[in-house]
Order: C-alpha cells, then sequence, then structure tokens
C-alpha cells in the first residue's frame, strides 16, 4: 500500500496563473480607503481627458472674455492671459498632460522590464551588460538631462514622450531583476526547465506573471513622475508650444505677469490638478507596492510615499 501524503505542497510548487497575481493585488487595495479615493481622483481625471471635447464648447483657446477677467457667473475660473475660459483650458490640458503621463510611464515600463526580466532570468553576463547601462543611467541628474535632450531633439509633445519614458526606467529595470531572480529559482520553474522548456516559455509562461502585478505598481508611480517632469520641463518653455497642458498653463501664466495682476486663478488651478494626480498615483502605486510586500506597511502616511522630486530609493524585494 503506497504512504498516504500528508500537509500541503509548497507555495512555489504550481505556478500561479497571471490573474491569481493580479486578484492577490487587487483584494488589499479594494480594502484601503486612501487607495480608493486616490483611484477615484485618477478615474475622474481620466474622464475629463477621454470626455473633454464633448464638455468643451468651440476652440478652448478663443478669446471669450477680457484678459485675467475674475472667476464669477459666467466664468467659474476665471479668465487667462489671453482672455480663454479657465475651465475650458484645464479640460484640455488634462488629455495632452495625462497623454504624456501614460504613454511616457508606459515607454519606462516597458524598456525597464524587459532590461530587469532578461538580467534577472539569464545572469552571469547578460546581467552585468544590462546593470552597467541601468548604472550609467542611474548617475546621470534627470532634470539637466531632460533639459538637454529637450533642447537637441526638439519641443514637440512626442519628443517630451519618448525623452521622459527613456530617463526613467532604470529604477523599473532594478526592481524587476532582483523580483526575476527570486521567481527563476522557484520549483515549478525548475521543474519546467526540468522538462525541456525553453527559455522564451519560461520567461511568457512562469517568470512574466509573476512580475506583473510588481510592473502594473511601479508604472502607476511612473505615471506621477512623469507628468511632475513634465510640468517641470513645460514650465521651462521647452514644451510643445502649440499643445495644452497643465504645464503650458502654468507657464503661460508667469509668461503672462499673472502675479503681477494678482491673477492667482491662471496659476493655481493647474497646479492643483497637477498636484492631486500625481498625489493619486503616488497612493495608488504605494497601495499596490503595500499589497505586493506587506512589510512595507507602516500605520500612517510618511514622507517616503511622496517624494517625487527624484527616483525613489526604496530597495528591491
Amino acid at each position: 500500500m503506497s504512504p498516504v501524503q500528508t500537509g500541503a505542497p509548497p507555495a512555489d510548487a504550481a505556478p500561479p496563473t497571471r490573474s491569481l497575481a493580479l486578484r492577490a493585488l487587487a483584494s488589499p487595495i479594494l480594502r484601503n480607503r486612501s487607495a480608493i479615493v486616490a483611484l477615484a481622483v485618477l478615474a475622474f481625471f481620466v474622464f475629463l481627458a477621454v470626455a473633454g471635447p464633448l464638455l468643451i464648447d468651440g476652440e478652448p483657446k478663443a478669446q471669450v472674455g477680457e484678459v485675467f477677467e475674475p472667476p464669477g457667473r459666467e466664468f467659474p475660473l476665471g479668465t487667462d492671459g489671453g482672455g480663454s475660459s479657465m475651465v475650458s483650458m484645464l479640460v484640455a490640458g488634462a488629455r495632452v498632460s495625462l497623454l504624456i503621463g501614460f504613454a511616457a510611464a508606459a515607454i519606462s515600463a516597458l524598456i525597464g522590464g524587459t532590461v530587469g526580466i532578461l538580467a534577472g532570468f539569464f545572469g552571469g553576463k547578460t546581467d552585468v551588460a544590462l546593470m552597467r547601462v541601468t548604472d550609467y543611467f542611474l548617475v546621470i541628474p534627470d532634470i539637466p538631462l531632460m533639459i538637454v535632450f529637450a533642447a537637441l531633439f526638439g519641443r514637440s509633445t512626442w519628443n517630451i514622450v519618448i525623452i521622459i519614458g527613456v530617463i526613467y526606467w532604470t529604477f523599473t529595470a532594478r526592481l524587476l531583476r532582483a523580483q526575476t531572480k527570486s521567481v527563476r529559482e522557484r520549483v515549478y520553474v525548475q521543474r519546467a526547465r526540468a522538462l525541456g522548456a525553453g527559455n522564451s516559455r519560461l520567461i511568457l509562461r512562469h517568470v512574466l506573471p509573476q512580475v506583473t502585478p510588481l510592473l502594473i505598481a511601479n508604472t502607476v508611480l511612473l505615471i506621477a513622475y512623469a507628468i511632475f517632469a513634465e510640468t517641470f520641463i513645460t514650465f521651462l518653455g521647452l514644451g510643445d508650444p502649440s499643445d495644452i497642458s497643465w504645464g503650458r498653463l502654468i507657464e503661460n501664466a508667469f509668461t503672462d505677469d499673472a502675479m503681477i495682476n494678482e491673477a492667482w486663478w491662471a496659476i493655481i488651478p493647474p497646479g492643483i490638478c497637477v498636484m492631486l494626480v500625481v498625489l493619486a498615483c503616488t497612493i495608488l502605486g504605494q497601495a499596490m507596492e503595500d499589497a505586493l510586500n506587506p512589510r512595507l506597511r507602516t500605520g500612517h502616511l510618511s514622507v517616503r510615499r511622496f517624494r517625487v522630486l527624484g527616483r525613489p530609493e526604496r530597495q528591491a524585494p
């Protein structure tokens, strides 16, 4: 008679599916009030960006009132230095700012995810070479590099997207490298390798589903960095002058002497929009990281959660 097996199988004996991994990520977030509020704020601005053309009557830049007309019944947020409605300009700016944020974050996630997974999975010389390139990008200051690239390659919106995406991929690469090195040593990966599974199948079938939640969480944080970077670049006059973004509204306000004219409504509303989206992405991304690694949880919101002026420095799990 064969012996009866007792006890549960090891946690890594079978490969968890991607849907189970994403469900494990979403469940704690739905119980986090701060994350739900952040998600609602982000969804509101995404709605403004998508439905903007339906919400705005006519051309957003059209002069519909006096220059720097204060908030009133006709213009709830007043007008800017060109006599355009600030409400229309903010709604139009949401589309460009969020487009840059999401697109640049996607580029960073694609580059960083590819580099990190390949370095962590293959190790050896591949790991050394890829991490050496990553280190080169890490030691170069972000803001000066963005300013130089923007001045060299032009001021179009898509150039700004590519510049930001190429600069902010390094932390994603290091994070996914560490996670991939952990996943590749698990029992089900070694078993699949012993059964003859190739490297591409191991990466796509066993490694990628396990690092996807971490990649998503990091990408949400990258959206915040990208939007802040675009605002800063545009404020310096290096953004696309033909597009309306929140950074462009702030830059135009200073160019048109809004401070001298005491037109606070031309500066504060776009600044609040940038702050709310950056804060929402930061809280949501932090909640995702806490769900993936409970050791990161704290009893209060710390300064670490809102570090948006530089790269995060948290060690990879």
